[in-house]
């Protein structure tokens, strides 16, 4: 017990570190930018009259472009999104038309084809419906886009939370990247491996875009994003993960249902087999909850116990989140998030696996 003590000291200490370089290296979108090459806004949107209002609004009161377009596209919705739309935007907003699903593409990466392929901007910006943006956060982050000489940068949105099982679980995602993922390497790699992204903003240099694919090429992955940045590195494409917290916001799930459909339909994917993610979930477990038990037999195992929460700390103040909860919950965090990779790995044996009415995988 006491080797084990001393070995998960030196990792979690370790990773507590790189958890603060990241933390003092991640970049920042500029405030109060101006662009004036020509930007595409593209908004993919499937059954979000409930949410879409917010974002939309948003992104029709952008400032600091001198040239751009917004396009949304109405993936089939049953709840009469596309008239929120019409209603909201006027002519200042372009439904792209709509297509039929192809078999063997997810709705997400199908949008947004349809909508790269009418978008006429030299930058591209993806932005999810359940997104809210500052009034210069657009012209931020297709600024840090070129400012920094990147294919593509993701400024992470401030996750916001309602019910007990989302504050639980969501501040884990920023954690996980500013913990594990060498931010500035990655950024400069050329190694697929090392890439990442998220969906609900998004900026990419169209040429980029259009070179490596776009979202065809990943036609039938569940965690699209990620796929996509690899498909960029993988082509010559450089970037990653910003700062977003002060430029968008972001309540991912309406709720402890919603959160379990939602990462029941894409957790088990999201590292590239169930074998990968069960793998990954013992690691987390190893390192966040062991160090407490072995605490029954040894007080060497105070600094891993006490590393995972520090890192947390440093995740949820650099996240503009809750710091004290983030650290006091960590441990039951990483259970729930076992707890949901357990869920959807059934679902994706069982075939049960869907989202907005449609299987996936």
């Amino acid at each position: 017990m006491t080797q084990l003590a001393l070995v998960l000291d030196v990792i979690t200490v370790a990773l507590l570190l790189h958890t603060l370089v990241n933390a003092v290296l991640l970049r920042r979108p500029p405030r109060n930018a101006t662009v004036d090459e020509r930007v595409s806004v593209l908004l993919p949107l499937r059954d979000e009259a409930h949410r879409v209002t917010a974002c939309l609004e948003a992104l029709l009161a952008q400032r600091g472009l001198a040239d751009w377009e917004l396009l949304c596209y109405d993936d089939e919705s049953r709840d009469g999104t596309a008239d929120v739309v019409r209603r909201l935007g006027g002519d200042c907003v372009r439904l792209v038309p709509t297509v039929p699903l192809p078999q063997g593409w997810l709705g997400k990466p199908h949008a947004c084809t349809q909508l790269a392929a009418a978008a006429t901007g030299s930058a591209l910006v993806f932005v999810d419906a359940d997104v809210v943006l500052t009034t210069d956060g657009v012209a931020g982050a297709v600024g840090l886009l070129r400012r920094q000489r990147l294919d593509f940068v993701s400024p992470y949105p401030r996750q916001l939370s309602g019910s007990w099982l989302e504050r639980l679980v969501q501040p884990l995602l920023v954690w996980s990247w500013l913990t594990f993922l060498p931010l500035r390497v990655a950024a400069r790699s050329s190694r697929p491996s090392l890439a990442a992204a998220n969906g609900q903003l998004l900026v990419v240099d169209a040429a980029r875009y259009r070179a490596a694919g776009g979202h065809a090429t990943v036609r039938a992955d569940v965690v699209e994003d990620v796929a996509l940045a690899r498909a960029l590195v993988r082509t010559g494409g450089h970037g990653g993960f910003a700062d977003g917290h002060a430029i968008v916001a972001c309540r991912m799930y309406g709720g402890s249902r919603d959160l379990v459909a939602g990462y029941g339909k894409s957790l088990s994917r999201a590292f590239g087999s169930p074998a990968r993610g069960v793998a990954v979930a013992v690691l987390l477990v190893l390192l966040a909850v062991v160090p407490w038990l072995l605490l029954a037999w040894t007080p060497l195992a105070w600094p891993a116990a006490l590393a995972g929460p520090a890192g947390r700390l440093v995740a949820a103040a650099r996240a503009g989140d809750r710091p004290l909860a983030a650290a006091t919950l960590h441990p039951l965090s990483v259970l729930a998030f076992t707890a949901l990779l357990a869920e959807s790995i059934r679902r994706f044996r069982r075939g049960a696996a869907s989202w907005k009415g449609r299987r996936v995988g």
